[in-house]
């Protein structure tokens, strides 16, 4: 089970990692063969399914991303808890997002998906 403060802890740690654009920072929060999901992959990685496998696809998508939006900055509007996920509410680049993570046994992201109005 994730308690309040693991959720609030990440929640802190994965904001502060997307807004220093540091790639590398951003992926420690993941598992190498994690799976993310977004339309925005679809649009900026062209992949038609909106899902990418691997850290390895992950981080050429992200690096584009962040090459794209240099001035990406989130803000934090609130934290959901599940029993084996998170949930972040946030205000991203274009509007609010809403996030949802899965974490292994060893703590780290092992899929994602991305929710824009």
């Amino acid at each position: 089970m994730i308690t309040r403060a693991q959720a609030d802890d990440f929640t802190a740690e994965w904001i502060a990692a997307w807004n220093s654009h540091d790639l590398e920072r951003i992926l420690a929060h993941y598992s190498d063969d994690f799976t993310m999901a977004s339309p925005r992959i679809a649009t900026i990685a062209d992949e038609p399914s909106g899902v990418l496998y691997g850290k390895a696809a992950v981080a050429a998508y992200w690096a584009k991303a962040l090459a794209m939006l240099p001035d990406l900055h989130f803000e934090s509007i609130a934290t959901f808890v599940g029993a084996d996920s998170v949930a972040i509410h946030y205000e991203g680049v274009k509007g609010p997002v809403i996030e949802v993570f899965f974490f292994d046994a060893d703590g780290l992201v092992c899929r994602a998906a991305a929710h824009y109005m």
